[in-house]
């Protein structure tokens, strides 16, 4: 039996979320879905959550955010957001997500810097760029507002692991007419090239 999800809201605690599209079809392969979404991420940070990374993969998104509200809130807009954009502003009528996500809480500053590179790293390591700042679709690009981690989390200036082991656990999944989007991570990932990952961007408090 799975815990329950944390229901508490603005309990100040930073998580990594991930959901994938429908079938895992490749949406976001699209560039205007891509720009839509990632517009739908920034129209309500600040207001929902505070937007610390991102990562638009063609079947899947990977965001750090710490929630103003609660947790399944915060993903609520988001992804409820951006079909309600798809529909209006792109006139499609498909399926976008499946459904639930699976979320990891980042648990200190270690923690979150595991996480960052993996987002960071997600387009390398799928061969859809050979550097992180060359995938558009991923805040570790120039150019996107976001939002600096909480105080306890800021990375401080170690040298970056060389290996990561990601544990999320997809903690309640919606049931529905579509498998679970969550896979727990569970995995040895390389970070090869992670002086790279670091570019320069503007972040606001």
């Amino acid at each position: 039996m799975r815990p329950a999800r944390e229901q508490a809201t603005s309990n100040g605690q930073t998580y990594m979320i991930t959901s994938s599209t429908w079938g895992r079809r490749a949406l976001f392969s699209r560039e205007v879905w891509a720009k839509l979404l990632i517009a739908t991420l920034h129209h309500y940070r600040g207001n929902v959550y505070l937007l610390h990374e991102f990562v638009v993969m063609p079947d899947h998104i990977h965001v750090i955010l710490t929630p103003k509200t609660s947790l399944e809130k915060a993903v609520q807009f988001i992804k409820g957001g951006f079909s309600f954009r798809v529909k209006k502003e792109l006139s499609s009528r498909m399926e976008v997500w499946q459904k639930g996500f699976s979320d990891h809480r980042i648990r200190d500053a270690s923690d979150y810097r595991i996480h960052r590179l993996y987002i960071q790293q997600n387009p390398v390591r799928k061969h859809l760029c050979e550097h992180t700042e060359q995938y558009p679709h991923s805040s570790a690009r120039d150019g996107f507002e976001l939002d600096s981690p909480p105080q306890g989390l800021k990375p401080t200036p170690l040298e970056e692991p060389s290996t990561a082991r990601l544990e999320g656990v997809p903690f309640q999944n919606e049931t529905g007419s579509g498998a679970p989007e969550g896979k727990s991570f569970q995995s040895e990932i390389s970070f090869r090239g992670a002086a790279r990952a670091n570019p320069t961007k503007s972040k606001t408090a």
